[in-house]
């Protein structure tokens, strides 16, 4: 990856294409309701969020591999500091440093090479990390002589790197694999639709709650129609991974339409029971950084992991 080459990319350039004219078109869309007397205030926030964030991630792709990881491992950093405020962590500095230091190893593992192969991005050690890093965080309060409200403490460490940092941090490796632009850009286009999925069909047809207690708003039809259209999208964006067997594009698009779905509902719980919306407000519309990216937590490594067993990462 580099900017030579996302220039040369026929794949970069079709999502370029794909995501300016859904923009356009939107933004067309937003102009005519306005002028129809419909109150659009809250999706303009939306579609203003949108045009922010876009350039930013099309950006670090375009600029290459080590800006790709270095992106997504900030956002795992933001991330992480998102859940640490909301549920009290940030206040221990020395479990919620640790967890800092951590991501940011993930993000150094995934851009040097492996020492064995030469090869770029240390998966060995990137895999076998959490390993490491949750001793290390277990040994903190024997370092510190504590025993209050440290088994919380630690085990808000533990889900913070885990959930937030080590699955998320599958999306920057993927930048080392010899198809990053298919990849990255099919799962970030995917995800996006899939969420978009679940609230219309939810709209329309949506009767039944999924998961009342959890997220009051999401419906089986919901659920159902996103899975529907997350198995359309591999098909639809075959160009993304022409080298994928029939197995695999039903694989995308479950491991999208499911995979989405629960990340999604695993941060409405968090949220839920710690009493909050949204994690944060740093984006107009969309709130915090977990709550754009929840869905994407579970689909990058369960994809990443796929397309490794069938294809390889070299």
């Amino acid at each position: 990856m580099s900017i030579s080459a996302a220039l040369s990319s026929q794949i970069f350039l079709t999502y370029l294409a794909i995501i300016g004219g859904i923009l356009i078109v939107a933004g067309l869309t937003l102009a005519i309701l306005s002028t129809s007397g419909k109150d659009v205030a809250s999706i303009r926030r939306t579609y203003r969020g949108w045009l922010i964030m876009i350039p930013i991630v099309l950006g670090m792709i375009f600029l290459g591999r080590v800006a790709t990881i270095v992106g997504v491992t900030v956002l795992a950093i933001f991330g992480f500091k998102e859940f640490a405020r909301a549920t009290g962590l940030y206040d221990d500095w020395w479990l919620t440093g640790t967890v800092y230091l951590a991501i940011a190893a993930l993000g150094v593992l995934a851009i040097v090479p492996d020492p064995q192969s030469g090869e770029p991005g240390w998966y060995g050690l990137f895999m076998a990390l959490p390993v490491y890093v949750v001793a290390t965080i277990l040994f903190v309060p024997i370092a510190r002589n504590r025993t209050e409200g440290q088994l919380r403490a630690v085990a808000l460490a533990i889900v913070g790197f885990i959930y937030f940092g080590w699955m998320f941090s599958h999306l920057g490796f993927l930048a080392n694999s010899p198809h990053p632009y298919g990849y990255l850009l099919f799962l970030i286009v995917a995800v996006e639709i899939n969420d978009i999925a679940a609230f219309t069909f939810g709209k329309l047809f949506g009767r039944r709650k999924l998961r009342e207690a959890i997220s009051p708003n999401k419906t089986i039809a919901g659920s159902l129609g996103a899975i529907g259209v997350s198995l359309t999208m591999p098909w639809l964006l075959s160009f993304s991974f022409e080298h994928f067997e029939p197995l695999q594009f039903i694989l995308a698009g479950l491991i999208v339409g499911i995979g989405g779905q629960i990340g999604d509902l695993a941060i409405s719980f968090i949220k839920r029971d710690i009493g909050i919306k949204d994690m944060g407000a740093l984006i107009t519309g969309h709130g915090g950084i977990l709550d754009r990216v929840d869905s994407m937590i579970f689909v990058a490594p369960l994809f990443f992991h796929m397309v490794r067993w069938f294809h390889g990462l070299r």
